[in-house]
């Protein structure tokens, strides 16, 4: 038996394990405990999957410390990068060091962190539109242009995202419009679906958001890549300026972006919720 934790960002739920746990087939074994069915014992006696599980290593020899992340998605893919994962790796991090700042090392690069009192900010660097780095086939970067019959712009914020903003993302049937896009030939490697649309109520500018992703294969609570991705777009069509905090509104309630002069910087809330064991091989009994 092995001991995992469970967190979320926004709602945007991992399993936390250590990278070090006896697990043969990672792939597997977050297949299994990803499951909304079936995945993992909640204490209060339901069975809860996540997004995926987070495999950590841990190195405080350095200053700042650094944080290893590999996140298994729950069709067994390794995803290159995951804001609101990067948040939850930074407050993990914390409750076992102390420390306030971290470096995340992840297979798209070295993201900076830091534990603040009003959320876990994680730099997450350029976006870019450059079709060999979304990836896409075209030769020119892909603003607004038609895709299986929606407008999106295609921007890579350490993952494929096609950003297309709407009226109202309520009105959207995501899991129909989704997946041809998802799918496209234009996108070799796939790509995140992310729908946009300006918040009209409150005082403040700011966009609800709704992201179908590649891996989990459906719509999450909320992602912080995509949350990135909208803003990153909205500066490149004019709607943002550079240095402006947008918040971002997924299901699962509000992050805070802000396109810098060499970057973004994601912002939000996370939320240990347990910590139990299981098996190895992820199986749990009936």
């Amino acid at each position: 038996m092995i001991t995992v934790e469970k967190y979320h960002g926004t709602g945007n739920d991992f399993v936390v394990v250590e990278a070090d746990a006896p697990i043969e087939d990672r792939a597997a074994f977050a297949r299994r405990l990803a499951d909304r069915e079936t995945g993992l014992d909640h204490p209060d006696g339901a069975r809860v999957g996540a997004d995926g599980v987070l495999f950590l290593t841990l190195d405080a020899s350095t200053a700042p410390t650094r944080v290893e992340m590999t996140l298994v998605q729950p069709d067994g893919s390794i995803a290159e990068m995951c804001g609101n994962g990067a948040r939850v790796v930074a407050t993990w991090a914390a409750a076992r060091t102390g420390d306030r700042e971290f470096v995340i090392d992840t297979p798209a690069g070295e993201y900076p962190a830091e534990v603040r009192q009003e959320g876990v900010a994680v730099e997450m660097g350029e976006p870019t539109f450059e079709p060999d780095a979304v990836p896409t086939t075209f030769d020119e970067p892909l603003i607004d242009g038609e895709i299986e019959g929606l407008t999106v712009t295609a921007v890579n914020t350490g993952v494929p995202h096609a950003v297309a903003f709407v009226d109202d993302v309520a009105a959207v049937d995501l899991e129909t419009v989704a997946p041809p896009v998802r799918h496209a030939d234009c996108f070799p490697e796939g790509a995140n679906v992310t729908i946009a649309s300006e918040r009209e109520a409150g005082p403040v500018f700011g966009y609800d958001q709704r992201t179908f992703e590649r891996g989990v294969e459906g719509e999450t609570r909320s992602c912080g890549t995509g949350a990135v991705a909208i803003v990153a777009v909205a500066h490149e069509l004019g709607r943002v300026e550079t240095g402006q905090s947008v918040p971002v509104h997924p299901p699962g309630g509000r992050l805070v972006v802000t396109r810098t002069a060499d970057g973004a910087t994601l912002q939000g809330p996370v939320e240990r919720e347990f910590e139990t064991t299981v098996p190895a091989d992820g199986v749990l009994a009936e």
